[in-house]
């Protein structure tokens, strides 16, 4: 059986920056059984060549649960969840530039009686901050391995890896002392804990500190109504003699917290001011800070077209060679039109669209390693509180532009219920990646590259920012208002109350770490392309069936029998309903098909007008060129679809995770049909406006 270790810290303690160079690629993600918590383990290679499982635990700063990720974390290192085993060694990643708050933790993980060791990171960050950690002095105050470790440069990993074999079986001492009262209560509910529970003696004694020091009694049904009634007795006796339980276990480990500090920690008499402070005068500026934060995101919109376009020209170009040379080798037939017309034309056209994809990806994971956007979030905590979101919403809807799923279960950091759940409910108005393909093909077809912001230099001209840049910012602009609209109206009717107050802890700006980007942009490509290989190639092979039978006369004109296929069919069903945003039944079908993945829009029209035309030579056009010869299109159907793609729920994955997260479907359905409706409702006032004004 392979061994198992832990890896336990502080968020924005460098723990997933350690993993990643631990464990490399070979990693699994997935969640745990029966709760959205994401899952995370690798494999770790010993000095001695064989293989154990590194799993990274959710950040947390306490054993104190606050949220389900905690809740989790906690119940792995106590040994109460079945699906995952104890593991044999704790790795505890220890901020050394926090060093009294990472060891609080630090304090709890020694009481468990599991084999325990420091990694000690951000050594470089305390440094500029005047601090300087002795390890060896560390390590002897605390009685266990203490690792400085870089994982930028795999400093120290070879001797963490060592200290992992040394540490097996050898638990830590426990060196902090309650008062004389409070230690002989936690001793014996311990002994209670042990009897009645079969707890092993270390886990019971930590368990019975947890639930001495917890502020409010527990809701569970884990402990036996003897437990819970000898607990409650514990806290009325103890408060009669004048302790307060909760203060006297925080005194009690923050005393021996601060006693070995004093031994192994040495100051600058006068803390320099760092390179944070400096950038943070900047960043958090009242004016300043906001007008960059937007400068970030206009300039992340404009690379979506400008640096992704050669790397999409190439799969563009590579797709349309691989087609022609299937049309070139193999017989005409059903297979061959499944490959050509159904396949490739969807499959392969939502492909093109990875490099724009990857570039999103890659700024947001760029603004979260390099500490930035936690200082957005304190940006945005003062408007967002307004309308009832918390400071810490901020973050799940900036990653809902990635995709709303990370984004909901993101929320789960929020401790307030009401805050969480009006996070959750308008989370998916924030356009996540799988519009973009929609937004790109559109706005590629239909708004012209007029340089709206530019400079020259000689004889060459450099464009700052397009139209196609400027139009693809007002989508994400318009689904960012919309989010905020809709918070302030559920604010102010489903979910009253007082918004909750926001604490966030800012983290040091740091470089990037480039491997571990690499890591990340490797697991979105390869998540995306699993979703084309799945979901996409199975629906585009379905519309192709759909769109190519029952088979019309062989002197039928193609659109004719389009038209008259399964197909054509329900998008004249459909027609009535879309006919009065501009819609015609072909972009019916494309919205219904949607509701599977949303870029199987871009699919559905590759499909639908290579399945219409005859003439290789038209086939081979590119989709967004067919598009501007389609009089069903006009620049205003074209905005008019982008937005209602920005408003619309088309995401049946999602409504499966709101109802996983919120336990009911109430909240999901009532998702499904408020979007629907502000969708269809603003997508008609545009088209009825733009009509109007003669566009």
């Amino acid at each position: 059986m392979s061994l198992r270790f832990a890896l336990v810290g502080n968020p924005n303690s460098g723990k997933t920056t350690l993993f990643n160079a631990l464990t490399g690629l070979r990693q699994k993600v997935g969640n745990y059984p029966g709760i959205t918590v994401e899952r995370k383990e690798g494999t770790l290679t010993l000095p001695n060549g064989s293989s154990a499982t590194l799993i990274d635990l959710p950040g947390l700063y306490s054993l104190t649960p606050q949220s389900p990720d905690e809740l989790i974390a906690r119940d792995i290192l106590l040994g109460y969840r079945t699906d995952t085993p104890k593991p044999e060694v704790i790795v505890n990643v220890v901020d050394a530039s926090n060093l009294e708050r990472n060891l609080y933790l630090t304090s709890q993980l020694a009481d468990l009686g599991l084999p325990l060791i420091v990694a000690l990171t951000m050594g470089d960050t305390a440094a500029r901050r005047g601090v300087e950690v002795d390890a060896e002095v560390l390590s002897q105050e605390l009685g266990i391995p203490v690792i400085p470790i870089h994982a930028a440069s795999r400093a120290g990993l070879s001797e963490l890896r060592k200290a992992l074999m040394s540490s097996l079986g050898v638990p830590p001492p426990r060196r902090w002392l309650l008062p004389a009262s409070v230690e002989e209560e936690a001793k014996e509910l311990a002994e209670l804990l042990t009897a009645q529970h079969q707890l092993a003696p270390e886990t019971a004694f930590s368990e019975a500190v947890l639930l001495l020091g917890a502020t409010v009694p527990p809701k569970t049904t884990r402990w036996s109504p003897e437990i819970l009634e000898h607990l409650k007795g514990d806290h009325e006796r103890l408060t009669r003699e004048g302790h307060d339980t909760t203060t006297a276990v925080a005194e009690a480990r923050y005393g021996e917290i601060n006693r070995i500090v004093a031994h192994a920690v040495r100051r600058a008499v006068t803390p320099p001011i760092t390179t944070t402070e400096r950038m943070d005068r900047l960043f958090l500026h009242k004016f300043w800070g906001y007008a960059i934060f937007l400068g970030i995101l206009a300039i992340l919109f404009q690379a979506m077209f400008t640096w992704a376009e050669v790397p999409k020209g190439w799969l563009e170009s590579g797709i349309a060679a691989f087609s022609g040379w299937i049309q070139h080798v193999m017989p005409a037939g059903a297979l061959r039109d499944l490959l050509t017309e159904g396949v490739l034309s969807g499959v392969g056209t939502t492909i093109t669209f990875l490099p724009q994809i990857l570039l999103l990806f890659l700024f947001i994971a760029l603004l979260e390693d390099t500490g930035y956007l936690a200082r957005a979030a304190f940006l945005m905590d003062r408007l967002m509180s307004r309308v009832g979101l918390h400071g810490k919403s901020f973050i799940p809807l900036l990653s809902s532009y990635a995709c709303a799923i990370p984004g909901i279960l993101a929320t789960r950091t929020i401790e307030s219920h009401k805050a969480r759940l009006l996070t959750i409910l308008v989370a998916p108005l924030m356009s996540c990646s799988a519009r973009l393909p929609v937004y790109s093909l559109l706005i590629a077809a239909f708004i012209p590259k007029t340089t709206l912001i530019g400079f020259s230099m000689g004889s060459r001209s450099f464009a700052l920012l397009t139209l196609q840049g400027a139009v693809l910012f007002s989508m994400y602009a318009l689904g960012t208002l919309a989010t905020f609209l809709m918070a302030a109206l559920f604010h102010k009717t489903l979910l009253k109350g007082e918004a909750p107050t926001f604490l966030l802890e800012l983290p040091p700006y740091r470089k990037p770490i480039w491997r571990t980007l690499g890591f990340r942009l490797w697991e979105t490509a390869w998540q995306f392309l699993q979703r084309a290989g799945t979901v996409i190639l199975a629906l585009s092979t379905l519309l192709w069936f759909l769109a190519s039978y029952p088979k019309a006369a062989p002197d039928s004109p193609k659109a004719a029998a389009l038209e008259q296929s399964y197909a054509g069919k329900l998008g004249h069903v459909i027609e009535p309903v879309i006919a009065p945003l501009g819609f015609d039944w072909k972009m019916g079908i494309g919205v219904v098909a949607s509701f599977a993945a949303r870029e199987v829009f871009v699919s559905t029209m590759a499909i639908l007008y290579q399945a219409e035309n005859d003439d290789e030579e038209v086939q081979a056009v590119a989709l967004k060129d067919r598009l501007q010869g389609e009089k069903a299109y006009t620049p205003l159907v074209a905005i008019c679809l982008m937005v209602f793609y920005v408003l619309a729920m088309q995401c049946i994955s999602t409504l499966a995770v709101v109802k996983r997260e919120t336990n009911s479907w109430k909240w999901p359905l009532f998702q499904l049909a408020y979007m629907t409706g502000l969708a269809w409702t603003v997508t008609w006032l545009v088209h009825v406006i733009g009509k109007a004004l003669g566009y």
